[in-house]
């Protein structure tokens, strides 16, 4: 996973994360998460649409992070500021000429700003005490901000949505973009306020192990197909609804990992939102190689305070 080569976003970047971290710590966004494995399942349109591995295997191991929003690693599951969560998909592909692929998904089909440079300004204004007058001018910003996040029931019961354009292209050629949404097959179910307000502070991680002990957590994982006009790079243009679904195959959750196994793998995990896999390439939102800068520059400051943690307790932790 390398940086952008453009050094304007790398800068970019680097000034976001600063910015983060001087509000919330090493972890700038979804800090608190818990990881599952489980696997993927291709349906058979999949293989027709992608190129792609996992598209064309008989099934593929997956690591998934559920997470919740902002850089607070203790913040409680029924703050309304945790909305929306987050699911992050690791497809490890072994061998196979690559070793993962990710996407990254969100529960609101909402981005606030479409470039890096618009994200650093909504979180200036924010800091400045402006972020009214922002809003009234940046119409995105406050869709995303306007739009409902009501608090699930589960992870299981919570859909998830790609809002970045991707570029699939088929065995033979063919090229179309998409965007990914992933639906619970335990359907969608929220809390009310009142329900919210009788829950515990770690509800939706401590429910998602009590719920796998009875059973998988499974999904749909589903390409909204673009036409002709539909734009691809911009992430706070939505596409028409009546846009062609197609099932890319099932996501089946099969176990929590261990919390102290996830605690020092989430150190070292860093999810890519450019897949770098044959048979998807990224579209040219300019989201998309920022995201990747984000991550890559926090996710290897968390890996090097990992590191030095372990040696002053141990040399042996550092192995």
């Amino acid at each position: 996973m390398p940086l952008p080569e453009d050094p304007a976003t790398v800068e970019t970047a680097g000034n976001l994360v600063k910015t983060l971290q001087g509000a919330f710590g090493h972890h700038p966004a979804h800090a608190k998460g818990r990881l599952v494995t489980g696997t993927f399942t291709p349906a058979p349109e999949a293989a027709s649409l992608s190129s792609a591995p996992h598209f064309n295997n008989p099934s593929t191991p997956i690591i998934v992070r559920f997470s919740s929003s902002t850089g607070i690693p203790n913040i409680p599951d029924t703050d309304a500021n945790a909305n929306p969560r987050g699911m992050a998909i690791r497809f490890v592909l072994g061998n196979a000429g690559h070793l993962h692929t990710d996407m990254i998904a969100h529960s609101t089909p909402f981005f606030p700003m479409r470039t890096g440079a618009g994200f650093s300004a909504m979180l200036d204004a924010i800091g400045r005490g402006t972020i009214g007058d922002f809003l009234a001018d940046h119409p995105s910003a406050a869709a995303f901000v306007q739009d409902p996040k009501p608090s699930p029931k589960s992870f299981a019961t919570e859909r998830y949505y790609g809002v970045n354009a991707f570029k699939f292209i088929s065995k033979d050629g063919r090229e179309r973009f998409i965007r990914y949404r992933i639906l619970p097959d335990a359907g969608l179910s929220h809390l009310s306020e009142s329900e919210l307000r009788s829950k515990g502070p770690d509800y939706l991680f401590d429910e998602l192990p009590t719920r796998m002990d009875q059973g998988p957590v499974v999904f749909k994982f589903l390409a909204q197909l673009a036409e002709e006009g539909d734009p691809t790079d911009d992430a706070t243009r939505h596409w028409s609804e009546e846009r062609k679904l197609v099932e890319l195959g099932t996501i089946r959750l099969e176990a929590v990992m261990p919390e102290a196994q996830s605690e020092r793998e989430q150190k070292r995990i860093i999810y890519d939102p450019i897949p770098r896999v044959e048979g998807i390439e990224p579209s040219a939102d300019p989201l998309l190689e920022m995201r990747a800068a984000i991550y890559l520059i926090s996710g290897k400051e968390r890996r090097a305070a990992s590191v030095e943690g372990a040696s002053s307790l141990s040399p042996a932790g550092v192995a």
